[in-house]
């Protein structure tokens, strides 16, 4: 049977958090919901269908100590596609990945160009580290290169307070952010503190990343701003081991990580009841192992977010906010298969039974 023969998947098919279908047919690698006629090779899937996962901060490229080969790069995107994760938002990468666009087996990327940071306040071989007086041109080529995101590192320990601050002076991020949405690109920022956001909100941000310092303060002026966060608890779980490894040094700092993950489901359910869009993301291919948006959705239901909606975080929202379709008549058909309801037990997306993509099943 051939890899491009009409698919039929039957069962339950959700297309949307209320619209649900009994089949979906795959012809030519595209979504069908018009039985075909005269079909010789068909192939049937059964279970519950999904568009595929998004995970809207994952760095395809990029390890612990920086870019990495091609054949690792492969390998990553590979772990992702397995898990059910076809659409990657690659939140900063020092890595050229332009080569996945051409291989339909590999999971499709929209990229926020290199991290921009300020100069020795990020991760080593990670960003550019810029100075405020350049942040507006490094901006500019990063929006050029991307897909229409640009990623600024917000907040990051700073040596000399011993603890996270602020990287960027409020007049420095309003010309970069402007100068990004000049260019038709979207701006986010990684936050892990407080005292960034309400300059990086109301410099006109379009998203922050962790966002664990958010507060009663600064959470209604998200939600009035519409600005997204994209939590990544399954990294924020990691915060107790640093804060462990770094409390020789900078004993402050690792209070203050500790606090942050102490409270972070509260902070976490608090933005979503506000309104704040609310979208799945791992943080993998730093220290983190791809393919874990599944683990994700289950962390958002612990924070108190409904099942329903933890699922749209990872699927139909996503795409909308991302501007990729679902599973609507002639898109790509990029889907996963379930052997039980996802709304009932999110846990099992983390097993997909069939991965589809571009119309092949891949998995």
């Amino acid at each position: 049977m051939s890899d491009r023969a009409v698919l039929h998947v039957k069962g339950r098919v959700l297309v949307g958090p209320e619209e649900v279908r009994d089949e979906v047919w795959v012809i030519d690698g595209r979504i069908s919901y018009d039985r075909p006629t005269g079909a010789a090779d068909v192939r049937t899937v059964e279970g519950w269908a999904l568009p595929g996962l998004v995970d809207a901060h994952c760095h395809v490229g990029l390890d612990q100590h920086g870019a990495v080969p091609a054949d690792v790069a492969e390998k990553q995107a590979l772990t992702d596609r397995e898990a059910g994760t076809l659409l990657v938002r690659d939140a900063g990468s020092p890595s050229d990945t332009r080569w996945i666009d051409d291989r339909e087996d590999l999971p499709k990327i929209i990229r926020a160009g290199r991290h921009i940071a300020r100069t020795r306040r990020y991760i080593r071989n990670y960003a550019w580290e810029v100075e405020p007086d350049d942040l507006v041109a490094y901006v500019a080529q990063e929006a050029r290169r991307g897909d229409g995101w640009v990623k600024l590192v917000g907040d990051w320990i700073d040596r000399d307070l011993g603890d996270l601050s602020a990287c960027w002076p409020r007049g420095a991020v309003e010309a970069a952010i402007a100068e990004a949405h000049r260019l038709g690109a979207r701006v986010t920022a990684h936050c892990f503190a407080e005292d960034s956001l309400r300059d990086l909100v109301e410099a006109g941000i379009d998203c922050v990343e962790h966002a664990t310092g958010l507060t009663d303060d600064t959470i209604p002026l998200f939600a009035e701003r519409g600005v997204a966060i994209v939590p990544t608890l399954v990294n924020i779980a990691t915060f107790p081991a640093l804060a462990d490894g770094g409390e020789s040094r900078f004993p402050r700092w690792s209070a203050h990580m500790r606090r942050l993950h102490e409270r972070r489901y509260d902070t976490v359910r608090s933005a979503y009841d506000a309104g704040i869009p609310v979208f799945v993301g791992t943080d993998a291919g730093g220290a983190l192992a791809h393919g874990l948006a599944g683990a994700e959705v289950a962390e958002l239901v612990t924070a108190g977010i409904p099942p329903v909606e933890a699922l749209a975080a990872t699927t139909w929202a996503a795409r909308r906010w991302l501007g990729r379709p679902g599973l609507d008549e002639g898109a790509p058909a990029d889907l996963v298969v379930y052997e039980q309801d996802p709304r009932a037990d999110v846990r099992v997306l983390t097993a997909p039974r069939r991965v589809v993509l571009n119309g092949r099943v891949v998995g």
